[in-house]
């Protein structure tokens, strides 16, 4: 089994970019489960309807979410959508869901949303807790085990992917919208890798604006952000599983 999980999608630019390439990618990886970060896909923060329609008339498997989940209050209307998850350690009785289970080749694949707590503003639980309370209670219902943990710090992501080695099949990570070049497959058979990527404006920081993004950092004002403009690029990582040991056999990033 082939798993492709795509970077955070930074606006309309990152959605139109993933139209025109991924079932170039599916045919030619042969990719039979895709998971995509959709919570920058509302021109940088959050996700709206028609964003979301979007993603999905793409036959996307999972969107998952991050530190901008509630960004537009659009959400609400589709939080309970089988396809849509955000971060699992959002605090008890928040709506939605932190992971979810979806057949696909009979296999059971469990999906689970973290979110970080080093760097970023967000009340949330211990994702270190959160992961283990979740797969102590799935790991006997399901066969591949996925986290995407939505994270700003890289000791953070290489720590939870330690602890969850041998736990869960694949650990990546997503928000800081650099693509690192550490996927290894960990001591106990976990796929690692610190962030996937993100998926938008390529002459752009982050997916931002340049000129507005500096002025943010040269002035210290509250400069508005807004996308970018320009040519975009797609960012992901293709996890190959071996389906007799449902093991990470192979590592392949993507970089369009």
């Amino acid at each position: 089994m082939n798993i492709l999980a795509i970077g955070d999608l930074v606006g309309n630019a990152g959605i139109k970019k993933m139209k025109k390439e991924l079932n170039k990618i599916r045919n030619q990886e042969d990719i039979d489960f895709v998971i995509v970060n959709g919570e920058n896909s509302a021109e940088g923060m959050g996700i709206t309807q028609k964003n979301f329609d979007d993603i999905l008339s793409q036959n996307v498997d999972v969107i998952t979410m991050g530190n901008h989940t509630w960004g537009k209050k659009d959400i609400f209307k589709f939080i309970d959508h089988p396809k849509l998850i955000r971060p699992a350690n959002y605090p008890e009785g928040v709506v939605g869901k932190g992971y979810s289970i979806y057949n696909c080749k009979n296999k059971k694949i469990a999906v689970i949303n973290l979110i970080g707590r080093v760097g970023l503003t967000v009340l949330s639980d211990n994702p270190f807790i959160k992961a283990k309370e979740i797969i102590d209670t799935i790991e006997n219902r399901v066969d591949i085990i996925i986290v995407d943990f939505h994270a700003e710090a890289t000791a953070e992501k290489i720590a939870l992917g330690n602890y969850l080695d041998g736990k869960a099949t694949i650990v990546f990570g997503t928000h800081t919208h650099v693509q690192t070049a550490d996927e290894t497959i960990l001591p106990k058979g976990t796929g690692y890798i610190t962030d996937i990527g993100m998926t938008g404006p390529k002459n752009s920081i982050i997916g931002m604006d340049i000129e507005a993004s500096i002025k943010r950092f040269e002035t210290t004002l509250p400069e508005r952000y807004k996308i970018a403009t320009g040519e975009s690029g797609l960012n992901g990582v293709i996890f190959k599983i071996n389906d007799n040991t449902n093991k990470v056999e192979k590592i392949k990033r993507v970089a369009l």
